[in-house]
């Protein structure tokens, strides 16, 4: 009772294709294995992105930040315990 027979899935193949047609069904095919291909590639990349160790700042930033040093507090500064 719960499972069909070949001749109930047959019937519904059939009804399938005449509502769809068949180069339609075709494109969704072709559409859904583009979509998972995207997908694993996606991830396979997302998987690579490790954050990459920081390079050393250019010469006219250090020099910026040296300037802004003389003036700017630590707003992070330890407290003496």
């Amino acid at each position: 009772m719960g499972s069909f027979s070949i001749g109930h899935w047959l019937i519904v193949l059939l009804i399938v294709v005449m509502v769809f047609g068949t180069k339609k069904l075709k494109n969704m095919g072709s559409d859904l294995g583009s979509a998972v291909k995207g997908f694993k590639d996606g991830m396979k990349d997302g998987a690579s992105d490790s954050p990459a160790p920081t390079a050393a700042p250019a010469p006219s930033q250090v020099a910026n930040s040296q300037a802004a040093d003389k003036t700017t507090i630590d707003v992070e500064a330890k407290q003496k315990s």
